[in-house]
């Protein structure tokens, strides 16, 4: 694209190039970002958040977890969801690398404004967290006729 310029200060975009890829090897590890809706490496738990005219569905990806331990709360439209995922280990065990998240999480969303908090139904089923949350009534479109 921008090869006309090649030969100015000895490949400039060249070198920005590989100043970004040196960037990129070097905190690679912590950003861990692949995409612009992606979330950073750690995040946990993953979810999903799905939207139709009538309710908003969140699905919390959380394999292990005891569910009558997890805090569940809605105001307005912030939903916030917490909980400890703690493995034990027997004694003397040696851990070589270890992917899977272990600790206290909180994680809070940002639905739509139209969501109703009195209207929310939980269910947990083979690690995942359903949560849907319908919309209210009063802000539905209605459609009018015309006489």
């Amino acid at each position: 694209m921008w090869g006309y310029l090649s030969g100015f200060d000895n490949d400039l975009f060249g070198q920005f190039d590989r100043m970004r890829r040196e960037m990129d090897t070097l905190f690679g590890a912590l950003s861990g970002s692949a995409g612009i809706r992606s979330t950073t490496i750690g995040t946990y738990p993953a979810i999903n958040i799905g939207a139709s005219a009538k309710q908003v569905d969140v699905y919390v990806f959380a394999p292990g977890l005891d569910p009558a331990k997890l805090d569940i709360s809605l105001q307005q439209n912030l939903l916030c969801i917490a909980g400890q995922r703690h493995e034990s280990l027997p004694d003397g065990v040696q851990l070589y690398r270890r992917e899977r998240f272990n600790g206290d999480f909180r994680r809070v969303l940002t639905l739509p404004e139209d969501v109703d908090p009195e209207k929310v139904e939980a269910s947990y089923r083979d690690g995942v967290l359903h949560l849907s949350v319908a919309r209210r009534e009063e802000v539905k479109p209605r459609r009018i006729e015309v006489k």
